[in-house]
């Protein structure tokens, strides 16, 4: 198959999956007003069927989205779709509320399909598809909302309303095929453990609040149960961010959120969130309204989802028009344009409200908005983030858009219930207090776009002041920096070939005043790609090059600093760009091979107080380099232990005063063999044992039936082999590299004892 249909296959999946996913949203809309009635219950109970699939998917979300860094993201992604699956299928066998509410709730969880599904195509994707599929992929949780209010209208009005719930089940039971056929499994992965209790607190805090938002209305603003609830989720959520600043391995990194990129990203989902579900609230009512208001259009509950449903379909079309956009002048640029298209929209509903398509083309125009939005985005979170923490930031960042739309549910709730007038016996909302409506909307997307104007934009030269940035996005780590000196006469630049319009980007790597020489630079896309790479030498020096331009980022880190990011324009002209580093924030260091000097990845490494107690561990990267925090006892053992090598421990100072470990492993040589009779015939349980130089037995076994024997985690030396049982018969061996295998020794079962005599090695091996 070749690459291109595999793409397109694999986006089509994912973003077929976030459009059933984000059906959820509005498939029981047509069915308000009939819920007491189908579910034998009051109005107040049945709006839980709404309410359970908003608290579900904001609590599944970001809980999704760390798993699926840790544990994979296509796995956590189909787990989410069988939640689909089983959520649709209560919900079509329920006809009482519990089962409804339950099945409802399942099928909210699904919504971390779309997270997952744009850090998939992070991961997978060629960076030429990436923006465009993105946009696509998170434009579906409008689209398939847009959708949905039609297709269930159609279904209510010519089925039983049964017939809902069984046709999202298979069609999530065909996403989930085509998932497991053509998207492949994301080999980015995130070490570490789940953090179950940050994610118990995120939940009690987020249900809290979201309780309290939707069913304020309800139960009055002022009442004790709403204000209770807002109060015990200020107090939980403070519980969970301190928490979460203080374990190893969070749930969310709230450092890395609060960095400005990402923090103004997720301000502005929330209230980019508020505007898009205020279109969704007002257009329908307005449509529905009985024509002998003067101001309702009339519409049935099918004509008014009809007249909605092209607003998908232009955010389907405008979607990779604004990822052209990012591409071009950056995810910024897309984001203030979708901002100011979903102000511009709303400034269109107020003159036009009185007609069915003047609401079309409100609802169009803010849709277009929407799709620049949302499309920019994920580009922004994830020029920030490191790759195994994409779908986490990702999701949290889908969880804000939930809180948007939900306070705008509430917002535009209260206004329509305090601005209403007499239409016989009932109230219903007034022509003001619709256009108070549009006003708050378009307000809330101004609002977006001056958060926006305040996101770090694209630079032609690095600042002066450094971004700190994860480790996670450093290229390749270079070998332990030697311990720094002070700051000799500016070095001459490497010199670096570069051919005709490329860019060359020199500076000097340093932490404070002085040069670190050791350090790794990595040039990297806004694709999170790796464009060029160096490492600085004398006097911290570094140069690079690249043919491409565009914005980069500058990513500098050396094992016992806190890494450092700056940004950089390549367009083709020489760029004198310093990186500092900070630190040492901790003690780090790298595990290398002692043989070949190759680094070791994977080698987990551990620092012990004296009483025996885990200090901080970690696991060292693809680059051999590792860094433990929270060293606060003067001194303390560092154990190393990695497959394949002889494990290490050693006494150690502070890290204050080491700064960082050069770790050198020996490789774990191992032995192996047939104990065979002069026959040829496998002889078992014959002891081997491995003698050292001084004649001391290091290592001993017995054979099993097919006369095999087997030693590791032996160091490289000189042994005897002896095997006795019959005539003893000794060999010698020299271990180096990885071992010997296929060492056989032969017994003779009737050679008496004297006349033994050690086999040489050569003639052992070749038996």
């Amino acid at each position: 198959m070749s690459p291109a249909p595999r793409a397109g296959a694999i986006v089509g999946v994912l973003a077929c999956a976030g459009i059933v996913a984000s059906l959820m949203q509005t498939l029981v809309v047509p069915l308000i007003g009939e819920l007491p009635r189908l579910l034998d219950t009051s109005p107040a109970d049945a709006s839980w069927v709404l309410t359970a699939t908003l608290l579900a998917g904001a609590v599944a979300t970001p809980v999704v989205g760390r798993m699926g860094d840790l544990y994979g993201k296509r796995r956590v992604l189909l787990g989410c779709v069988a939640l689909l699956v089983a959520g649709s299928v209560v919900s079509g066998l329920a006809d009482s509320l519990v089962p409804m509410v339950v099945g409802r709730a399942l099928q909210g969880m699904a919504s971390g399909i779309i997270p997952l599904g744009i850090s998939i195509m992070r991961d997978v994707l060629p960076a030429e598809r990436l923006g465009s599929s993105i946009a696509l992929m998170s434009s579906s949780l409008g689209v398939g909302g847009a959708f949905g209010l039609p297709l269930s209208a159609v279904v209510v009005d010519n089925a039983d309303w049964h017939a809902l719930f069984w046709g999202t089940a298979v069609l999530a039971v065909l996403i989930g095929v085509l998932v497991f056929l053509f998207v492949p499994e994301s080999e980015v992965r995130a070490r570490g453990r789940f953090d179950h209790l940050g994610a118990a607190g995120l939940s009690a805090g987020l249900v809290c609040l979201l309780l309290a938002v939707s069913k304020g209305g309800d139960w009055g603003w002022d009442s004790g149960t709403t204000l209770g609830l807002f109060g015990a989720a200020a107090l939980i959520l403070l519980l969970w961010g301190f928490w979460e600043l203080r374990v190893a391995e969070p749930l969310v990194d709230l450092r890395t959120t609060a960095r400005r990129q990402v923090l103004l990203t997720n301000l502005a989902s929330i209230v980019i969130g508020f505007s898009m579900y205020a279109m969704s609230v007002l257009s329908p009512q307005i449509l529905q309204l009985p024509e002998a208001t003067g101001y309702g259009l009339g519409q049935s509950m099918l004509a008014a989802g009809l007249w909605m449903a092209p607003a998908g379909l232009v955010m389907m079309v405008v979607s990779p028009i604004g990822a052209k956009l990012s591409a071009v002048a950056g995810p910024k640029i897309s984001l203030l344009t979708g901002a100011l298209i979903i102000a511009a929209g709303y400034g269109v509903a107020l003159p036009l409200m009185g007609e069915a398509w003047g609401i079309l083309a409100f609802s169009c125009v803010c849709s277009a908005g929407v799709a620049f939005a949302y499309g920019a985005m994920p580009a922004l979170i994830m020029g920030a983030v490191p790759a195994s923490e994409t779908a986490a930031a990702n999701g949290f960042n889908t969880l804000m858009r939930a809180v948007g739309t939900s306070t705008s549910s509430a917002v535009i709730g209260v206004v329509l219930a305090q601005m209403t007038v007499r239409m016989g016996p009932v109230s219903i909302p007034s022509e003001n207090g619709f256009r108070v409506g549009f006003l708050i909307g378009a307000g809330v997307a101004v609002a977006a776009a001056l958060l926006t104007l305040s996101i770090p934009g694209r630079r032609r030269r690095a600042p002066a002041a450094q971004i700190t940035a994860p480790a996670e996005l450093a290229g390749p780590a270079a070998p332990a920096p030697a311990p720094v000196a002070p700051a000799p006469a500016r070095a001459a630049v490497p010199e670096v070939p570069a051919a005709t319009g490329s860019t060359v980007v020199s500076g000097t790597v340093l932490s404070g005043s002085r040069p670190v020489t050791g350090a790794a630079v990595t040039l990297i896309d806004d694709a999170g790609r790796q464009a060029a790479h160096a490492v600085s030498g004398e006097g911290g020096r570094y140069a690079l090059s690249t043919a491409r331009t565009g914005p980069f980022l500058l990513v500098g880190s050396a094992a016992g600093f806190e890494p450092a990011a700056v940004p950089v324009q390549a367009a083709g002209a020489a760029i004198d760009a310093d990186v500092r580093l900070t630190g040492p924030a901790g003690a780090g260091g790298t595990v290398r091979d002692a043989v070949t000097g190759e680094a070791v990845p994977g080698a987990t490494v551990v620092a012990v107080d004296g009483t025996g107690d885990v200090l901080s561990s970690t696991v060292t990267g693809d680059d051999g380099a590792f860094f433990l925090t929270d060293l606060a006892a003067p001194n303390h053992t560092l154990a190393v232990r990695a497959a394949g090598y002889r494990p290490q421990a050693f006494q150690s100072e502070s890290p204050g005063a080491a700064g960082y470990w050069a770790i050198a492993l020996e490789p774990a040589a191992t032995l192996s063999g047939t104990v065979r009779a002069t026959s040829g015939n496998p002889l078992p349980d014959i002891r081997v044992a491995v003698l050292d130089s001084g004649g001391n037995v290091v290592a001993a076994s017995v054979t099993g039936a097919d006369g095999f024997y087997r030693f590791d985690d032996l160091a490289a030396a000189d042994y005897t082999l002896v095997a006795s049982g019959y005539a003893p018969v000794a060999g010698t061996v020299n271990l180096n590299g990885t071992g010997v295998d296929a060492f056989d020794l032969e017994l003779s079962q009737h050679v008496d004892p004297q006349s033994a005599a050690p086999v040489r090695q050569e003639d052992a091996a070749s038996r």
